[in-house]
């Protein structure tokens, strides 16, 4: 009778599941074979989004972009923070912090596989003086989430190209 109860409340989980559409990522669908990613401004985003490409995908990641059907640009990529809320004594409380990356899809005649676009992150976190090392720890760990969620967006939207007529 027990394992009777708890075949149905799976049943019934998997179902509700399916009926809010939720689905797996599964693999990665891009209209081309093969891309050259360049990232000049930040080593780190370069190499998670070549392996988030690579290991989500058939597509090939290569080395020189003659070699590409495609070529991947982000020629551009800031962090920013900036002083969200002041204490009534004008300290900081909070601080914004904003990654901003904007990239390019084209082929090696330069032709655009998707528009010219950016992606915008942005989180928020508490300061306190007292604990300046937590602090610098968060704001790093905030960081690489938020290049993370960059590297996903951008992997999202590769999936949206099309070839040029």
């Amino acid at each position: 009778p027990r394992s009777g109860l708890h075949a149905v409340a799976i049943a019934r989980f998997a179902l509700a599941l399916g009926a809010c559409g939720f689905q797996l990522r599964g693999a990665a669908d891009y209209p081309f074979k093969t891309i050259f990613v360049s990232v000049p401004a930040s080593p780190l985003l370069s190499a998670e989004l070549t392996r988030t490409i690579a290991a989500a995908s058939a597509v090939k990641v290569v080395e020189s972009p003659a070699a590409a059907e495609v070529v991947l640009a982000v020629p551009f990529v800031t962090d920013d923070k900036a002083v969200l809320s002041l204490s009534s004594g004008g300290s900081v409380r909070e601080y914004q912090i904003v990654k901003r990356v904007q990239f390019r899809l084209h082929d090696k005649d330069g032709n655009d596989w998707m528009p010219a676009g950016e992606i915008v992150v942005r989180r928020a976190y508490t300061f306190n003086e007292t604990q300046v090392l937590a602090r610098d720890l968060q704001e790093q760990r905030l960081q690489r989430e938020m290049q993370t969620d960059a590297v996903q967006q951008i992997v999202r939207r590769l999936q949206a190209a099309r070839k040029p007529a």
